[in-house]
């Protein structure tokens, strides 16, 4: 998201973050100053590492917000832009500057996902069963903190709304329908593909039990904690690759014949991706897929989360839709974003101060 920023044109003089691991985003990005929160600075974490220092991010995050005022004392900032999935939004802003953070979710372990994050393990769901009902203070009372939210998707704007009690203005995130656009004319196999960290809350379970049940090949792209679980229980018809470069994602997605989407998303770029390269998408009818996916158009819907419905599902999706899936897909081109988000920046510094 903070390539996409600077895309549509901002300014940025310094990047304060909770986490680094170090990856390089663009040369541009890469060569700002970069303030690293204490948690963050610890080596060799993961991201499922990361939720067990839940507790810790309040702190972090005034530890930023004093290193924000301590870069605004040098250098005056016109305006603070977070992106947040977590606890970033809290930031405290400098006297007199506005702050416009653009909302992927809510805290999913703390609002949406509570049960589903939960299964991933005793420690994780003795925190949450700890920790979850202070941090829910914090993080609703911390949400008053921006000036303006900005919500990814009509569905995170409901989750605002129920668990912050705010209201935010939805503007659709950026993919990138050019590049996924460009894939190569292959004749499709017949395979269903699964994109998405495998997280319990993401139900790639679903997707293999209903491979089996079609007789169809699965490929599955990503890793996360149930990896190698998911590994051990797989069928024969069902391949893992693990992380892939964007390349060979296009590939897969020229490749395939469906995108298999059986969780609720906020918004879900996987499933623009794919229909930007001409694939359907066979989705759970919720969240951000109801914004994403055309029913009988670019996909089919299912209601019921279980493999027989899956099933059902993908034989319902339309022939020879790849020219609609494409049309459909360059709805969220990263132009959008960029007016939008423009326009955004430029209504904030109108605005008479708080």
């Amino acid at each position: 998201m903070v390539v996409a920023l600077t895309r549509a044109g901002a300014d940025i003089s310094t990047m304060l973050t909770m986490f680094d691991d170090g990856r390089p985003l663009t040369p541009a990005i890469d060569a700002l100053p970069r303030v690293v929160s204490p948690i963050g600075r610890l080596g060799g974490l993961s991201r499922r590492a990361r939720r067990h220092l839940l507790p810790l991010y309040p702190w972090a995050v005034s530890r930023l917000s004093s290193s924000l005022r301590s870069i605004h004392a040098r250098r005056p900032v016109d305006l603070v832009v977070s992106t947040s999935s977590a606890a970033i939004k809290g930031l405290v802003s400098p006297p007199g500057v506005p702050h416009l953070c653009y909302v992927h979710s809510p805290p999913r372990y703390l609002w949406s996902q509570g049960q589903a994050y939960g299964r991933s393990g005793l420690l994780t769901r003795l925190g949450l069963a700890a920790s979850g009902p202070w941090l829910r203070r914090w993080d609703a009372a911390s949400a008053s903190r921006p000036t303006t939210l900005l919500a990814n998707s009509s569905h995170t704007a409901s989750l605002i709304r129920a668990a912050w009690r705010r209201e935010s203005r939805v503007l659709h995130p950026p993919v990138r329908t050019d590049f996924f656009g460009d894939a190569p004319a292959i004749a499709r196999d017949g395979s269903w593909l699964v994109v998405c960290a495998l997280e319990p809350y993401k139900r790639v379970d679903l997707a293999i039990e209903a491979s089996t049940l079609a007789g169809v090949r699965l490929v599955i792209v990503g890793d996360g904690s149930l990896a190698s679980s998911l590994r051990r229980q797989a069928p024969p018809n069902v391949e893992f690759r693990g992380r892939v470069d964007d390349a060979t994602l296009r590939d897969l997605y020229a490749r395939s014949s469906a995108l298999i989407h059986p969780q609720v998303e906020d918004f879900g770029i996987v499933a623009v991706e794919a229909q930007a390269a001409g694939l359907p998408v066979v989705a759970l009818s919720s969240g951000g897929a109801l914004e994403t996916v055309v029913d009988g158009v670019t996909g089919a819907f299912f209601r019921e989360q279980t493999a027989h419905a899956i099933v059902e599902a993908a034989r319902r999706v339309p022939a020879e839709c790849d020219l609609a899936c494409r049309e459909h897909a360059r709805r969220f081109a990263p132009a959008r974003f960029a007016a939008g988000f423009l326009a955004a920046v430029a209504g904030i510094l109108h605005q008479p101060p708080r």
